[in-house]
């Protein structure tokens, strides 16, 4: 029987366009696949991504220390490149000081000679012993200052320290060491600034 109003009048029956009814029909169908949840990654792909990020992890601490290590030989080079500055920054100094203790030690050894007692004369005793105590106190300053003469008689030959300028016979001696300085060597702080000029004692050709 057909719909009718409650005066007695027929209801018109309701019509669907099917623009309509595709509409109705989308709101009622399944959802669409892009809003479904995603699959979770597998056990595999997670272990897989874990023991990638173990080798950067690894990759990167060795980076570090690398780092670090040239960093601390660096920071070891320049501070042995400023001590030794401080150390040797008087090299050229000394060189040129140690020739004048060259010069007074061969004055006081002439002052010496002139002073014999069997030619006793006040005044070049009074010289002689100011050159030595002079002598004396410019070996002193040079030692606070690390500079050091070298005493290498009887010693053997080293030719990083000494340079042979002749050869003598070893009378009582060991051949191969040394036997004369006719130049005084130095050291600044344990290095060789200035070679000692020396005899070497050989055996005796007969």
């Amino acid at each position: 029987s057909s719909l009718r109003h409650p005066k007695g009048t027929p209801l018109p029956f309701p019509t669907f366009t099917a623009a309509q009814q595709r509409s109705t029909g989308d709101e009622c169908g399944p959802e669409d696949p892009r809003d479904e949840p995603k699959h979770p990654l597998s056990d595999c792909a997670l272990e897989h991504k874990a023991i990638k990020l173990e080798e950067q992890v690894r990759d990167l601490t060795e980076r570090y220390r690398k780092a670090l290590a040239d960093s601390e030989n660096v920071r070891r080079r320049t501070q042995k490149f400023v001590e030794d500055a401080k150390l040797f920054g008087i090299q050229s100094f000394c060189r040129d000081l140690v020739e004048v203790a060259d010069i007074l030690e061969k004055t006081a050894e002439s002052a010496a000679e002139e002073a014999e007692p069997a030619n006793p004369n006040p005044t070049l005793q009074k010289i002689y012993e100011g050159l030595s105590l002079i002598e004396a106190k410019l070996q002193s300053v040079f030692a606070k200052h690390g500079l050091q003469k070298m005493s290498p008689v009887g010693d053997k030959y080293d030719p990083y320290d000494h340079e042979i300028v002749c050869h003598v016979p070893a009378e009582g001696m060991q051949p191969g060491t040394i036997a004369l300085v006719t130049q005084d060597g130095y050291k600044l702080h344990g290095r060789t600034i200035r070679h000692a000029l020396v005899g070497v004692a050989v055996e005796s050709q007969e």
